[in-house]
């Protein structure tokens, strides 16, 4: 796990990688359909594309919709902004020219098996987050950090969740 930054500005970014025991094509079926994540992950309830769009390309959009104890209930869109088919899956929050985040899934043959990573980047855009450093500003890098150790740990599940359904 790596990650950097501490204030929202500074639009911090966290990775996390494992290896999988299962070939790329396998991996990349399951990194590919975005109907799987809701049932990888604690957030994020349910996901639909949208504007009739039935795959992952780029400038293809989606719906999520999401609940968090602290946060509340939300749906964002997100549109494909880099799609490289067996190799990367990249999505912008919201307005891709000013995303509140954005997210990539990549796969890389290594060793017999796949090294799947799961990258994000906070901002620059506003997202929700934003409305709780309106409120504290004086705890702006306390929030930030522990939304990046939150997304650490869920985007850590989720790759673990990944990991056992191709090594099946």
């Amino acid at each position: 796990m790596e990650w950097t930054g501490a204030r929202y500005a500074d639009t911090p970014t966290v990775e996390v990688r494992t290896w999988v025991d299962a070939p790329p094509e396998r991996v990349w079926a399951l990194v590919s359909d975005i109907g799987l994540m809701p049932a990888m992950s604690d957030e994020l309830q349910s996901v639909e594309w949208v504007d009739g769009a039935t795959g992952p390309a780029v400038g293809a959009r989606f719906v999520g919709r999401s609940k968090h104890e602290a946060l509340g209930e939300w749906a964002t869109t997100s549109e494909i902004v880099e799609f490289e088919p067996g190799r990367v899956f990249a999505w912008a929050v919201g307005d891709p020219a000013e995303p509140s985040a954005t997210w990539r899934f990549r796969v890389e043959p290594r060793d017999g098996g796949t090294e799947l990573s799961q990258w994000m980047r906070l901002g620059p855009g506003r997202s929700g987050l934003s409305l709780a450093i309106d409120r504290m500003p004086e705890k702006e890098q306390k929030i930030v950090f522990v939304r990046m150790r939150e997304f650490e740990r869920n985007m850590t599940a989720t790759l673990e969740c990944l990991k056992k359904r191709a090594e099946a």
